[in-house]
């Protein structure tokens, strides 16, 4: 399984980012690309309720997937839209950050809406309230691939440790963790967390995410990068940095009934009482 990784700094200008997403699509193919996953909210990233309003679209009526899906038919790839924010028809106006996983037939495999939502204050200065735009998802997805079971979710769900848990017990040998994540909490906690994953699991973890910061309205959020893909026994198998662009990374999906194999603690949960 042959898996592009593409990292973005998006701007809060959908037009332009699907413009960058198609063009590192085709790179990410033409280097033999199988399975081409991209970050959280792909199509604008932009702090602006007011701008979103404006620029947002529901899921019948959005471009950037629109495009996406075509281009997935056309070079023959799977492909993992780490998430679109997504205008819905909640009565409080709220959007869906919802992920896609797309065939090479174009047709939408699956989708997943982010269950946890980033409500939380890092520093003085830098606050974020992820629920007073977007509500929450309410449903684990997995999905079938021709390599293997994927699990979806998106960014700070990477800190439920049971949602993986129930991800890898229902199947999943593969998890898909884009994202968006911030500078500071990144340098902190991107790795460790993603390798915690890993090896609770058993499973590869393939997380695309922004870098950097974009341009347009709103206070801009100063994004990690560092797209990485880690191995069953926790291993860094990709690392890309800081830098805009594609990186491509062979996984053998056998590695994790090896892993699996050695420490089979996805077997060994207990009822328990307390605390």
């Amino acid at each position: 399984m042959r898996v592009g990784l593409i990292q973005l700094t998006a701007s809060d200008d959908p037009l332009a980012n699907t413009e960058t997403t198609l063009r590192m699509m085709r790179d990410a193919a033409a280097q033999g690309a199988e399975f081409v996953a991209t970050p959280e909210v792909t199509n604008c990233l932009s702090s602006s309720r007011a701008h979103q309003e404006n620029v947002l679209r529901h899921e019948g009526d959005d471009e950037t997937l629109r495009a996406l899906r075509s281009e997935a038919k056309t070079l023959g790839v799977w492909l993992s839209i780490g998430s679109l924010a997504l205008k819905t028809n909640d009565a409080d106006g709220r959007f869906a950050n919802r992920s896609f996983l797309i065939g090479p037939d174009s047709e939408i495999a699956a989708r997943y809406d982010k269950i946890h939502m980033f409500d939380v204050t890092v520093s003085e200065t830098e606050s974020y309230r992820e629920s007073a735009g977007y509500r929450p998802g309410e449903e684990a997805v997995v999905a079938k691939t021709p390599w293997t079971t994927v699990g979806l979710s998106i960014c700070y769900d990477l800190r439920f440790a049971y949602l993986y848990r129930a991800l890898a017990q229902a199947g999943a040998e593969v998890l898909l963790v884009p994202a968006a994540f911030s500078a500071i909490t990144g340098k902190a906690h991107w790795e460790v967390l993603l390798r915690a994953r890993a090896i609770e699991t058993g499973c590869f973890v393939i997380a695309a995410g922004q870098t950097g910061k974009g341009s347009g309205t709103g206070a801009l959020r100063e994004t990690h990068g560092h797209s990485m893909v880690i191995a069953p026994w926790g291993e860094v198998l990709v690392d890309a940095g800081t830098a805009c662009g594609v990186t491509v990374v062979d996984l053998n999906i056998d590695e994790v009934s090896k892993a699996r194999g050695r420490i089979a603690a996805l077997t060994h949960d207990r009822a328990f009482t307390g605390p």
